[in-house]
């Protein structure tokens, strides 16, 4: 039951262990009727009948942090997520009868009197967001008995408003607009409470719970709200048949649900049927729904499943067994009236189920709605901007700054899973540096440690009898090595115990005997973050093993935390405490921001200048300034994983955290690519080609995964059409590192964004807002990426207000048009944008290599463009410090001129002199891939400007 906030009874809220908001108790200033009490950088908005009140923060002129509680107490926990809650910004307050307005230079929030909602508006007066009159509920809630809320805001939204960023999901939403996603961490799904609006604002909901985005009701199974009809029409369930191997019917039954989505469901798997490793199971029938609407249906499945809605084939996909996951699927319903449903499914030891919801009332599914199950207030940010670029800009002003990576990091990784001697990384190094392969780093994944012995942090002497050695020899080679580091520990090792002394293990993983699926199978748990204590012990151990000895890089696998496998929400949160500072189910979401945030502080401590390097597979609001980035989990090797990882990179990207990657190739493989027959291999390899080229233009640039071997030589032999094309695009990424590297210096400078969606770009073309397989890389690229088998070709729409050249061969195309653009299987349809300029460089092998070469700069005529080189030391803070190099560039299309603007920065990681190429690409010119664009004019750069004539 939803209680509107006037209703509510006073309540007395938990406190979880961490300070106060500092703004609590900040002195009291009230207007003439009272209603509004001054604080230091905003307003306390006491309401006419009702106990609640509201505070404003201006915590610049362009955010507003908007604080509701129940009962007038402020006392609330101190952020997680956030840096800043307060700040200096000069504002007004004003007074009606109806109402209390805090106005800075640049927005103004309005409260309600009679029911407390809030109103935004630009400095114009022009509406922004508005919270619906009744939108604001809470819920009581008792965890692990204390006090707490399930919280909702909702807010109004115009019918042509689109909504991204909410971090990373793996269900092809690009515009999230009458979605619904839950933001709940999992192996693949990275959950962010930052949304953004195509009307330039958006709202950072500080909560650190599962979270549901749109409907926030739970998933219900079919039998809830649907009317189920057996396969010959008799009401009460579906008809369920299993079958063995070989296709004989072992058992027929009706049932509620399928309904075999978590480990404690597999566990009633009926005894007549087959082992769960063979076979087949069916599920016929038909549904009837008690209201009229689009219904939404949810399928969690694993291994290879098939549904069929009204006879129609909805879904026909396949995923590792042990890692299902999600798929969206709505049907227009009438009341009473019956649709036909259909699933297959090959067990293989996997999961599913079918959950549905009935239609929200009214527009309600297509408002912007937040919901949290475990909070104190509703707490949120509004951020207020002229483009996405400056709303993002407000995310970082909030949570922090993007902290900037290693030049490295850009380059290209070659990771497997995994290495298991020491011989097998050195060898792989080696193999790249002798075929001319540019590579920067080399990854380590887990069990690098005795079988016995996780969370140890040692070697395995057997294996890898000299660790220092090898980290020594990759460096040598300008190769770094990167190691995968669990927060997850055996009860035997030294260091599980030394943390499990002061209290800082989850303990239930150990007291319900799980064991995981090493060897024999091993007691293990998972420690605690949420303890300053705990996480400099944490990092001590990792430094004491393994930073001592040189490795470059932490990769922290695991970070949801996956305490144990498909185990059931309820179960899992609490596996995932009780935390330091209350119980799990409170800190679901924010385990990762505490895990890097350990080891990137331990690493600046320990490691001076030199610049920290984290890699995770989950995210929150805020892990920018951990100097981490995030890989998309376990995803599998399917055209259709590979397509869904467009959408889930960008809406990351969108959610504030620049560095995102994937495993190219995927990485579970289907079984027919284990032992493949030529038609298998042939796919396999185009697969990883095409996934490849998306690679190389994504944030970072990473192979990874089981076998075979995702290594370019190890896919292709060296000559083969499919190999040259993958060293084609190795090179072409070292090729850009300039311009690479500049949209990496501006993430830290600019608050920029790499991976972009197109709405950022061209705000003014509504065509854009629904694209999921094209996206922005920088200011230049359109990336449109090959999803399909066999495909040589694939449409392309190129968005109005700009002109557009075919990297690859220079011809030119008008915006605002649909393109059938070639997409030969060696090359990914590429396009550059009118006015771009881009800094390119010589062949090298790694990122440091030849610093001093020229700087080829590639302008594409046709429209004014600027673009500033940026470089710096590349491994060190000196950045923080203003040791860089920013040349500005700007390009007159009508003067055809071209400027090299005065250096910026102190000159650090750049030569004093430099040779710049400056090559023009207009239409009708022949180019390929900027190469020989003809035309050429050399300039020496001494710092100073300088104007070229083209």
């Amino acid at each position: 039951m939803w209680i509107p906030l006037g209703a509510l009874a006073l309540a007395v809220l938990a406190g979880c262990g961490k300070a106060p908001d500092e703004h609590a108790a900040a002195p009291a200033s009230a207007t003439a009727t009272g209603h509004a009490q001054k604080l230091a950088d905003g307003i306390i908005v006491r309401l006419d009948h009702s106990p609640q009140q509201v505070r404003l923060q201006a915590v610049d002129e362009s955010i507003v942090h908007v604080t509701a509680v129940p009962d007038g107490k402020f006392d609330l926990p101190a952020s997680l997520m956030a840096v800043k809650t307060g700040g200096d910004a000069k504002f007004t307050v004003e007074e009606t009868a109806d109402a209390v307005t805090l106005k800075t230079s640049r927005l103004s929030a309005q409260v309600s009197l009679r029911d407390g909602a809030v109103r935004f508006f630009d400095a114009s007066g022009k509406p922004l967001l508005a919270e619906r009159a009744d939108g604001r509920t809470f819920q009581p809630e008792t965890i692990e008995g204390k006090p707490y809320y399930a919280v909702r805001q909702r807010f109004e939204s115009p019918a042509d408003e689109a909504f991204y960023g909410l971090g990373q999901h793996q269900n092809r939403q690009m515009n999230y607009k009458g979605e619904d996603v839950e933001l709940a961490q999992h192996n693949m799904d990275v959950g962010i409470p930052f949304v953004v609006s195509s009307r330039n604002y958006g709202v950072l909901w500080d909560n650190n719970s599962i979270t549901r985005f749109g409907d926030a009701r739970e998933y219900q199974p079919l039998s809830q709200s649907l009317k189920l009809y057996d396969a010959d029409g008799k009401p009460g369930g579906l008809t369920a048949s299993y079958y063995d191997a070989g296709g004989s019917l072992k058992l027929k039954r009706v049932e509620k649900q399928p309904d075999y989505q978590y480990l404690k469901d597999v566990a009633q798997w009926p005894s007549e049927s087959p082992a769960k490793t063979t076979g087949k199971v069916v599920w016929e029938g038909s549904i009837e729904p008690a209201v009229s609407g689009v219904h939404k249906l949810r399928l969690y499945a694993s291994s290879y499943a098939k549904v069929w809605l009204d006879g129609k084939l909805v879904y026909d996909d396949w995923r590792q067994n042990w890692n299902p996951w999600y798929h969206n699927l709505k049907l227009p319903m009438d009341a009473g009236s019956k649709h036909s449903l259909r699933i297959e499914w090959l067990p293989n030891e996997g999961y599913l189920t079918l959950l549905h919801l009935d239609p929200l009332p009214g527009d309600e599914q297509n408002e912007l709605s937040l919901f949290s199950e475990v909070g104190h207030a509703v707490d949120y940010y509004f951020i207020a901007g002229d483009n996405l670029d400056q709303v993002v800009a407000g995310y970082r002003e909030v949570t922090g700054k993007a902290t900037m990576l290693p030049r490295w990091a850009y380059g290209f990784w070659q990771s497997r899973e995994r290495y298991k001697t020491q011989a097998e990384i050195l060898d792989t190094a080696r193999r790249y540096r002798e075929l001319g392969l540019p590579l920067d780093n080399v990854v380590e994944d887990w069990s690098y440690w005795p079988e016995d012995a996780w969370g140890s942090h040692d070697f395995d002497k057997a294996r890898f009898p000299d660790a220092k050695g090898m980290v020594d020899q990759l460096h040598a080679i300008h190769v770094q090595l990167m190691i995968s580091v669990w927060p997850k520990f055996y009860p035997e090792t030294k260091n599980y115990q030394e943390l499990d002394a002061k209290g800082y293990i989850y303990r239930r993983n150990v007291e319900k005997k799980e064991v995981d699926w090493i060897g024999k199978g091993y007691f293990n748990a998972f420690y605690d973050p949420y303890a300053d204590e705990a996480r400099r012990i944490y990092w001590r151990q990792i430094q004491e093993k393994l930073g001592a000895i040189g490795i470059d890089a932490w990769w922290l696998d695991a970070s949801e935390p996956d305490t144990h496998s498909n185990l059931d929400i309820a179960e899992r949160k609490l596996r995932m405490g009780p935390t330091a500072l209350g119980p799990g189910a409170a800190f679901f979401n924010s385990y990762p921001l505490m895990h890097t945030a350990g080891v990137y502080e331990g690493w600046r401590r320990d490691h001076g200048d030199r610049r920290a390097f984290i890699l995770t597979r989950s995210a929150f609001a805020g892990q920018q300034r951990n100097a981490a980035a995030t890989w998309s989990g376990d995803v599998a090797s399917r055209w259709s994983n590979l397509h869904d990882q467009i959408s889930a990179g960008v809406n990351f990207s969108l959610a504030g955290i620049p560095n995102w990657t994937t495993d190219i190739g995927g990485f579970a493989l289907e079984p027919r690519y284990e032992k493949p027959n030529k038609a298998d291999l042939d796919e396999w390899r185009e697969l990883n080609l095409r996934w490849f080229q998306f690679g190389a233009f994504s944030p970072l640039f990473r192979s990874h995964g089981q076998f075979p071997y995702r290594e370019i030589y190890n896919l292709a032999s060296p000559g083969s059409p499919i190999y040259d094309a993958l060293a084609y695009y190795d090179r072409l990424r070292y090729r850009l590192m300039p311009y690479v590297y500049t949209l990496a210096g501006d993430t830290y400078w600019k608050d920029g964004t790499i991976m972009r969606g197109l709405v950022m770009d061209f705000p003014a073309d509504a065509k854009v807002r629904n694209i999921d397989d094209e996206y922005m890389f920088g200011p230049a690229f359109l990336v449109a990426p090959v999803t399909a088998y066999k495909a040589t070709s694939r449409p392309v729409y190129l968005p109005a207000g700009a002109g557009w050249y075919e990297f690859h061969t220079g011809k030119f195309h008008q915006g605002g048009t649909t393109i059938q653009a070639d997409a030969p299987l060696a090359r990914m349809p590429l396009f550059v944008r009118a006015g771009a300029i881009v800094p390119t460089g010589v062949d090298i092998q790694y990122t440091g290599e030849k610093p001093d070469a020229p700087v080829t700069l590639l302008v594409y005529a046709g429209a004014n463009g600027q673009f500033s080189l940026y470089e710096d030391e590349g491994t060190t803070y000196g950045y923080e410090k203003g040791r860089y190099s920013r040349i500005p560039l700007s390009y007159d299309d009508a003067a055809k001129t071209l400027k090299l603007g005065k250096r910026e920065g102190d000159g650090s990681g750049a030569p004093a002199k430099r040779t710049f190429v400056v090559r023009v690409i207009r239409e009708g010119k022949a180019n390929a891939d900027g190469a020989d664009a003809g035309g050429d004019v050399n300039v020496v750069y001494e710092g100073d400007e300088v104007a070229v004539k083209l």
